[in-house]
Order: C-alpha cells, then structure tokens, then sequence
C-alpha cells in the first residue's frame, strides 16, 4: 500500500526521428517548465482577497473608495473576474484595492454596480396598492348602458 502512493508515473510523448539523451532531456525540461507553470498558477488567489495577498501580487496597485455593502459589488465583481481586496476604513465606507493592469475589468464593474445600487434605492409600487387603486377606479366608473333590441313579435 506504502508502495503505491509513493510512486507517481508521467506519460511523455516525444516524437523525435532518433530518441538520444539530448532530446529526452529537453523534453524533460520542457515538461517541468509547463508543470511548474500551472502550479505557480494555481498557488496565486482569484477574486476578493485580503489586502496583504493582494500586495503580494506583481505590478502596481490602485484604489477606489466604496460606500456600501461590499457583498453586492462581490457578485458584479465575479462577472469580470477580476482580483480586489476591501479595507474598512469606517462604517460603510470601504478602500477597494485592485490590480492597476486590471483597471478597466474593475471600471466596467464598478459602473455596474453604481447603476445597480442607483436602481434599488427607487422603491418599487407594492402589488396590493395597484390593486386597491384599480378596484376603487372600477366603482367610480359607471356602467355603460347598452342599447337593448326589443323584438316585436307582429311586425314581421
């Protein structure tokens, strides 16, 4: 049992017209630059983080001040995949970090979030209320009166 998770096989395709050491070695090496890529890759966070792994992070760091809930720009923020990290600088007031070269993902983001926050403030009409007012528009309204035919039987 100790045998088998110790041991780990790769499958390496190499098309070459003579396998030499030379050749297997590059391929090796090649192979370990790609793997190490994606476990570089995979070791770096996504998405909302804290701001220490955020400044972990290469290249410049930009800021923008946020009043709100944090919450609903995290749902916008997905959309665009972009890396940011909040900083409460006081109640409901935040410092929103973001990665410089991301500037235009959070931009785009931040407009979004802007327009959905603008939207819900306006309160919307309650179901019930239209209701009452169309009923009391019914009783105001009079009925109209439609012209009855009599029939009369001796005239044909």
């Amino acid at each position: 049992m100790q045998e088998e998770v110790n041991e780990r096989t790769v499958a390496l395709s190499v098309k070459a017209a003579k396998l030499t050491g030379r050749v297997l070695a590059s391929a090796l090496q090649k192979w370990l630059a790609d793997h190490k890529k994606a476990h570089e890759a995979g070791l770096t966070p996504h998405g909302r983080q804290s701001v220490k792994k955020l400044m972990g992070h290469e290249g410049a760091k930009n800021s923008i001040q946020l009043k709100g809930a944090p919450r609903q720009f995290d749902r916008v923020a997905r959309k665009f995949n972009v890396d940011y990290a909040f900083y409460k600088t006081g109640p409901k007031d935040y410092l929103l970090f973001f990665k410089a070269g991301q500037a235009d993902a959070i931009t785009a983001a931040f407009s979004e979030y802007t327009k959905r926050t603008l939207h819900k403030g306006k309160e919307k009409p309650s179901i019930i209320g239209q209701l009452r007012k169309f009923t009391e528009l019914a009783k105001e309204r009079q009925p109209e009166h439609q012209r009855a035919r009599e029939a009369v039987k001796g005239e044909r």
